[in-house]
């Protein structure tokens, strides 16, 4: 008997994206809870490709009319994230996708193509549940198409766990609809290997299903034992994870010996990169509980950054400056104005006061955390200016 759905969160706790770590350190679900689900620009960038991705496929399916297709292009091409080469690579993804559809069409005139379509694999998983970019259906198969943008980390579609769960999703929710034979998930990543696809069949899926099951009733209860891995590198609670903290920081040396042996910096080096990015981490979420809760470190105080002179008006500058005689190549590098520190170089201090002094800002610097011992007043944001007053 299907599990009757409840009424879901907006995100769900055993998130199908975090499945390759909350299998392998079960209470790293529950850990993240306590924390907020910040986007970085890179992510922010991939949810704009995934939304033009969208509208391109529902425009090629006949699901939006041109005059809606223009209205939302012309919206989207005001986005900051908008370059022709970001269209160029949800293209690849675009043609990918209508491909594989027209392909089943050829097998199954019945057919169908669904987008952003909701899968709920909570047989599996505790509240589990996730979208799909686009899932195809026809003739007892199910493929699934993941759009990944972006390209620092690689992403195979062979034992995929997000994959695999929406695909359990996907079989769950069209069960009454389709008798699915085997599965297809691929993984179109534009910008780092292309295109990768797994196919396996439905049985094999389940039985891969009921092994995950037993790992995510253990992580839903916040069981088991950390296990620091590459995957931290994902995990909100990793700048106050103690197994983390432990991991980064631990090398065996031999305390009486007052050089580290060639063997002894190699250790160092082989653990560098993950000491490294676990410390930005600590920094990060400390400025940010800093900045943005007026959270309070001992022996530390937030204080306003270095500022950067800029320019206010530099249609107005360049006008100036062709009138004093300077070519375009002088003041151009090479189709904005060479920075401020140069252009005083070029001009000269008396010429650059004289002539750019009304076109130059200085904004207020961005907040950082330094020692108390720092000369510089301690930083208070506006937010906070009033907290006596509760």
């Amino acid at each position: 008997m299907r599990r009757k759905r409840r009424k879901q969160r907006e995100h769900a706790i055993l998130s199908a994206s975090g499945a390759h770590r909350w299998p392998y350190c079960t209470p790293s679900a529950r850990l993240e809870e306590k924390y907020p689900d910040t986007q970085s620009p890179s992510a922010s960038e991939g949810t704009f490709a995934h939304a033009l991705a969208e509208m391109r496929l529902r425009m090629d399916l006949g699901q939006l009319t041109e005059t809606q297709f223009k209205k939302q292009l012309a919206q989207m091409q005001e986005n900051e994230f908008w370059s022709n080469a970001l269209v160029e690579y949800v293209d690849e993804y675009v043609d990918y996708v209508i491909e594989q559809y027209n392909e089943a069409l050829t097998i199954d005139r019945g057919a169908a193509l669904l987008l952003e379509q909701h899968l709920d694999f909570s047989r599996y998983v505790p509240e589990g549940f996730g979208r799909g970019d686009t899932v195809i259906l026809y003739d007892g198969h199910v493929e699934i198409v993941d759009l990944k943008y972006g390209r620092n980390v690689p992403v195979r579609a062979e034992n995929n766990p997000q994959l695999r769960l929406y695909a359990l999703g996907a079989i769950e929710e069209l069960s009454c609809l389709y008798d699915v034979a085997t599965v297809t998930m691929t993984i179109v990543q534009p910008r780092n290997g292309g295109i990768s696809t797994e196919t396996i069949s439905a049985a094999e899926l389940a039985e891969w299903g009921n092994r995950i099951r037993v790992l995510a009733e253990k992580a839903w209860r916040g069981e088991g034992e950390l296990v620091p891995g590459d995957y931290c590198r994902f995990c909100r609670a990793a700048p106050r994870c103690r197994a983390m903290q432990e991991v980064a920081m631990s090398v065996d040396t031999e305390k009486d010996v007052k050089e580290l042996s060639d063997a002894e910096v190699a250790a160092v080096l082989e653990k560098a990169d993950s000491i490294i990015s676990w410390l930005h981490k600590v920094q990060d979420f400390a400025l940010m509980q800093a900045r943005d809760n007026g959270q309070k470190w001992p022996g530390y105080k937030l204080v306003e950054g270095r500022s950067v002179r800029k320019y206010n008006n530099e249609k107005e500058i360049a006008k100036l400056l062709f009138q004093q005689g300077y070519k375009r190549e002088q003041v151009y590098r090479p189709d904005a104005l060479i920075g401020v520190s140069d252009m005083q170089r070029l001009l000269g201090k008396k010429q650059f006061a004289d002539l750019l002094g009304d076109y130059l800002i200085k904004p207020p610097g961005k907040p950082t955390l330094v020692p108390e011992s720092d000369k510089r007043p301690e930083w208070n944001s506006p937010e906070f200016d009033f907290d006596d007053l509760g």
